[in-house]
């Protein structure tokens, strides 16, 4: 048998423990309680930060939380400040949001990989210097195509995603990374809605302070997302840790790695716990043995590939399985609209706003519709962790398949809300008036189900490729932006009411077929 290297408590930072302990409130601040096998932590200390496990849970949020700060920058001053200031058409203005999309687009298809070798820590604060220097140079933009070219450049910030949930990926068990994945997306997204309140607010008071518009939005960007791009791509290298074994090339020393080793030499044996017990067949959960020693006790209990799966540099041979298996695409397509459909609502909400009641409501300009259109990026403060907490608990219970039918649900009713608030429109234009509240109610219904889904989402993907989480994080995050373009795109060239109630088609029918993708049981 293979040796291993045998790692202390001490030496990482949690309690080694076998199997996941019952929750306690003291798991929050306590060391983690952490597998043997992987060094995955099965509790969540949120509030030690003397524990690297912790920190690479903050650290991996706040990467992604100050991307969005220069990434969404743009659409809440669009409405008033930057397009009349660059005379922008509203195509142009679409334009702009398309290539910002594509960038990421393109960007987390090539982190994935880069994460795989490089790991996520040294990926995302690389990702967040380079983001800046584009950052800095947004006041320099004088018309449409250097507009065009600065959110392109900007939006390689987008890519942090990737780095922030296989970040976590690698550092929290099966029992728990739906929930910890969620959090950190979740907490992340909130920049979307931390960007329109910070951005429209700050432009506001450089306004207030004699600075003219031509100035402020420009000085808005230096003011606040350059710094904090810089000093979180520093705390990241400084405090971050790029795997439990510790440096991203020691991974290959965990006991994981050598008895998956085992397992395909046949060093080992298979044999199903539950089969023995009562002969019932439980697919994937398997007890694991020396096979010259039947008669001995268990030594470790592997469900699935996820347990002793570890990431592995991206091979051709690899990639031709990840693209031709059906699980890779679960996930994507159905983050294509849940995801794609965030960001559309992020990008259109405050024009949507704006246009229909700023000459109807008294007061209500670019900082009233940027305050509303928040809303929807602040929900990710509850909805997504969520979205992965139902997804780990109905784990327990009927496995992957319960956290599919979760992530699918939530779909379908995304869906079905965000067609009744696209017809709501069509129904409410000139010279009918629609009702502020109620159009803030429905599309809350569609981003709330959305964010729920976009967290159970990434509940399952650990499951898929399990030894390409990076790439696999890349694929369905590039899919999330891809829904993006395609809905920004129908809001090119269709009117708003009738682009959303096409979205919420397009988001039923998919999330419909998805249904009959198979999944593992574990």
């Amino acid at each position: 048998m293979t040796t291993t290297k045998q790692y202390s408590t001490e030496e990482k930072g949690g309690e080694n423990i076998q199997g996941p302990p019952e929750f306690t409130w003291s798991h929050l601040w306590s060391p983690a309680v952490v597998n043997p096998v992987n060094l995955k932590s099965y509790t969540i200390p949120i509030f030690n930060l003397r524990d690297p496990y912790a920190r690479s849970f903050h650290l991996s949020w706040l990467g992604f939380f100050v991307a969005f700060l220069s990434w969404f920058a743009f659409p809440p001053l669009i409405p008033e400040a930057i397009k009349s200031d660059l005379k922008l058409t509203n195509a142009q203005v679409a334009n702009s949001n398309i290539i910002a999309l594509a960038a990421t687009l393109v960007v987390r298809f090539v982190v994935g990989p880069l994460v795989d070798s490089y790991g996520p820590r040294k990926v995302m604060a690389s990702i967040l210097i380079i983001g800046a220097i584009p950052s800095g140079l947004a006041g320099t933009a004088n018309s449409a195509s250097s507009l065009y070219a600065l959110r392109f450049f900007i939006g390689i910030l987008g890519g942090t995603f990737v780095p922030c949930q296989a970040w976590t990926s690698a550092f929290f068990d099966k029992n728990c990374v739906g929930t910890i994945n969620a959090l950190v997306g979740g907490w992340g997204n909130m920049g979307g809605g931390a960007t329109f309140a910070i951005m429209t607010s700050l432009y506001q008071a450089l306004s207030v302070s004699g600075m003219t518009q031509h100035v402020a939005w420009r000085a808005s960007f230096a003011i606040i997302p350059v710094p904090s791009l810089i000093i979180v791509a520093i705390l990241t290298l400084i405090y971050g840790q790029d795997h439990p074994a510790g440096k991203w090339a020691d991974r290959q020393d965990l006991p994981a790695v050598s008895i998956n080793e085992d397992l395909k030499k046949g060093l080992y044996i298979r044999q199903d716990l539950d089969k023995k017990k009562n002969e019932k067949d439980t697919e994937g959960q398997v007890t694991v043995r020396p096979v010259e020693d039947h008669d001995a006790e268990p030594d470790v209990v592997v469900q699935s590939t996820v347990d002793v799966a570890v990431n592995e540099a991206l091979t051709l041979e690899a990639a031709v399985r990840i693209v031709t298996n059906p699980l890779t695409w679960l996930p994507a397509l159905a983050y294509f609209t849940t995801f794609g459909l965030e960001l559309a609502i992020d990008a259109q909400m405050a024009d949507v706003l704006y246009t229909l009641f700023n000459k109807r409501i008294s007061g209500f300009d670019q900082t009233q519709a940027g305050f509303y259109t928040s809303i929807f990026g602040f929900l990710n403060v509850f909805t997504r962790p969520f979205g992965g907490y139902v997804g780990d608990r109905v784990y327990r219970v009927w496995g992957t398949q319960g956290k599919k039918y979760w992530m699918l649900f939530c779909g379908l009713i995304m869906g079905v809300s965000c067609l009744a608030g696209g017809l709501y429109l069509a129904g409410h234009e000139e010279p009918k008036i629609p009702h502020l509240p109620i159009l803030m109610l429905v599309f809350s219904i569609s981003a709330i189900f959305s964010e729920f889904a976009n967290g159970a989402n990434f509940a399952l993907v650990p499951h898929c490729n399990s030894y390409n989480n990076g790439v696999m994080s890349g694929i369905v995050g590039s899919f999330g932006n891809l829904g993006g373009i395609v809905f920004a795109l129908i809001f090119r060239f269709q009117k708003k009411s009738k682009a959303f109630w096409i979205m919420g088609v397009i988001s039923i029918v998919i999330n419909a077929l998805l249904v009959a993708i198979p999944v593992p049981k574990y």
